[in-house]
């Protein structure tokens, strides 16, 4: 994943009326934490930094006062109705640092005809380096037919990354499809008459 370029303010000011002040100039109040540092308050351009976290485990390059700190995204406060981004808690890392995502798992291919998929499993945690966080795990279907299982262990993980769910977790479970399930009991049952 390629870590995004913003630039940040250093903020004095706190408290709900600063915060709506700030989001009325088009910023977006922050907070920078982590590696036993003092929380660092800042407030981010708000279109650049929406556009920048739209993706999950967004890793962010923030040049604050000259100075560069690299952070991941780790809570977005939305608003309910408007869904803008109200604040950001951004966690320090650093380059080579291994950090715990959760990463959203993707189905792929086609399943054998008249078989349906259910996926038990959205979301895996791994390990992986605070520069190089997948966006997804995918996991292929293809040609496969009822009765078969896809299990954590079974992920196909990129380079560098370690699984930390259950590797025994279910993730994808292959059966027939009811309909046709359905038509040969009927099938059987005319049979048997």
């Amino acid at each position: 994943m390629s870590e995004q370029k913003l630039a940040a303010e250093v903020r004095t000011e706190f408290g709900k009326g600063y915060a709506r002040r700030a989001r009325m100039a088009n910023l977006i109040p922050a907070v920078i934490y982590g590696h036993g540092a003092e929380p660092i308050h800042i407030t981010l351009p708000a279109k650049s930094t929406t556009l920048a976290v739209r993706v999950a485990n967004a890793l962010l390059s923030l040049d604050i006062n000259g100075e560069e700190h690299l952070a991941m995204v780790k809570d977005i406060q939305r608003d309910p109705i408007k869904q803008i981004i109200e604040h950001l808690d951004l966690l320090t890392v650093r380059k080579g640092e291994k950090v715990t995502v959760d990463v959203s798992v993707h189905v792929t291919g086609e399943l054998a005809p008249g078989n349906v998929y259910n996926q038990e499993m959205n979301v895996v945690s791994l390990e992986a380096e605070a520069t190089h966080v997948p966006t997804s795990v995918e996991v292929s279907i293809e040609g496969r037919s009822a009765g078969e299982h896809i299990h954590a262990s079974d992920l196909d993980l990129p380079k560098g990354t370690v699984l930390l769910s259950d590797a025994e977790a279910l993730v994808v479970n292959i059966s027939e499809a009811l309909a046709e399930a359905a038509e040969e009991v009927a099938t059987e049952e005319a049979a048997a008459e």
